[in-house]
């Protein structure tokens, strides 16, 4: 299938934060399992497995789990990686072995593609950084709100995690 066919046209979901933290430690925040562990997923989620392979070709795996002990896996592709500036990667469901799963299987609607992109660019403010997230293929309406909710939730435990 082709990258036209998997990823939806319509508006993208984008979120800017500016951090209090130099440029390096806000990228190695964002790519360290260890880091990421500390801030993937809503405010009343943990990320008990975070697996990534980070080059471009490479693999990303994580699970987000809810206080109900519900697991929300997702994977993706790295597409384009320059370092301390710009990630690309893909962004789909999954199951615990990273083999993509239709959003159905998590509860969301037919209108959820199986692959969409997120592209986050690191700009260096002078001992700040300016982070633009850029969610691409993300249904329009509910589905959209929710996954800018579950985004700007787990920025705020990013923030945390640069402590």
């Amino acid at each position: 299938m082709s990258k036209e066919n998997k990823i939806t046209a319509g508006p993208d979901l984008v979120i800017t934060r500016i951090f209090d933290a130099p440029r390096e430690l806000v990228w190695k925040t964002w790519t360290d399992p260890e880091h990421v562990k500390r801030w993937w997923g809503p405010r009343a989620f943990t990320a008990p497995v975070i697996k990534i392979d980070f080059r471009v070709g490479g693999k990303f795996l994580g699970c987000m789990k809810g206080e109900d002990g519900k697991e929300y896996w997702s994977t993706g592709t790295y597409q384009e990686i320059v370092p301390t500036e710009r990630i690309v990667c893909t962004d789909s469901f999954s199951d615990e072995h990273g083999n993509i799963v239709h959003a159905s299987a998590y509860g969301m609607g037919d209108d959820w593609p199986d692959e969409m992109l997120v592209t986050v660019t690191f700009e260096d403010l002078g001992g700040k950084t300016k982070l633009t997230l850029r969610h691409s293929g993300l249904p329009v309406g509910k589905m959209e709100d929710m996954a800018g909710s579950g985004w700007n939730e787990s920025l705020d435990k990013f923030v945390e995690a640069l402590q």
